[in-house]
């Protein structure tokens, strides 16, 4: 990954977690005194969650300068209860554990962009409703015509160039689009951070992190709090320049056998003024140009 630095040089990614959620650990979050005056480290200090997870100060210190490389399952599972890590953060120290002692596997071939013909038939059936295939990088395959205009000016881009990541950080109208856009923003870079996790040497990964770390203050800034969450279920407001305010439920569906393609639908109730605005977008997708091909 483009922040990695080679052994012996520095911390491993490994360190820069444990270092990213010790720093947003408070004392009293673990039940220890916050005591007086005022405390150089943010959050917990190294001695203090080597003391919660039952291991010496000066192994967990090694631990986050990159100097102890294969840590135990069992000190693993100390540390993420120190550290207060809910179960998509603890299988990503675990991840994170088999890279720095070189167990991870060998990354495969890169994932397949092709969208399957059933999948655009589906795609189709959904109108009215906004739905998408994204690839495990959160391009955007494949669209519906309200999908295609909920990312307002995406499919301006180039085909290679619509990424939702992308759009959410380099996109003029993004931050217009989505009136909680700082929260919008951390959900990108902690799904990132979980797809990277389960196979962080691969090029088309790095890629678009290095590519963010280098255009977008704000990703970096996001990138480094170590925030890990899958793609699921939710709300999510938008100011659509269009149609106007609306608040859409989604649903975030895996594609079989599609290296990692996921299908995201967009629904609202019948009759409510947000299912409106969504057949609005359908019909202002169905008279739009499709975009650049390339």
């Amino acid at each position: 990954m483009p922040d990695q630095i080679p052994d012996g040089q520095g911390p491993t990614e490994l360190g820069r977690f444990l270092r990213a959620r010790r720093e947003g650990v408070r004392p009293q979050d673990v039940g220890l005194p916050p005591g007086t005056g005022s405390r150089r480290t943010p959050g917990l200090r190294r001695e203090e969650i080597a003391t919660l997870a039952g291991v010496s100060i000066e192994y967990y210190t090694r631990l986050e300068r990159g100097r102890e490389t294969r840590p135990s399952p069992a000190v693993i599972d100390a540390l993420a209860r120190a550290l207060r890590l809910d179960d998509e953060e603890h299988e990503y120290l675990k991840s994170l554990a088999a890279r720095a002692a070189r167990r991870a596997p060998v990354p495969p071939k890169p994932p397949s962009r092709t969208v399957r013909p059933t999948i655009a038939m589906v795609l189709e059936s959904l109108r009215p409703n906004p739905a998408y295939l994204l690839s495990r990088t959160y391009d955007v395959l494949a669209a519906n015509p309200g999908g295609a205009q909920l990312h307002h000016g995406l499919f301006d881009w180039p085909s290679r160039q619509r990424n939702t990541i992308r759009y959410t950080f380099l996109h003029p109208v993004a931050r217009e689009l989505f009136p909680d856009w700082e929260q919008k923003a951390r959900g990108c870079v902690a799904q990132l951070r979980a797809v990277v996790g389960s196979d962080p040497d691969a090029p088309d990964l790095a890629a678009l992190v290095g590519e963010l770390l280098v255009k977008s203050p704000d990703f970096g800034r996001l990138w480094g709090r170590y925030e890990v969450r899958r793609a699921g279920a939710g709300d999510r407001d938008f100011q659509h320049p269009l149609v106007g305010p609306m608040t859409l439920a989604h649903e975030t569906l895996d594609v079989n056998r599609a290296d990692g393609q996921r299908l995201v639908i967009y629904v609202a109730g019948p009759g409510t003024p947000d299912h409106d605005a969504m057949v609005l977008l359908d019909r202002a997708g169905t008279l739009a140009p499709a975009g650049p091909a390339a």
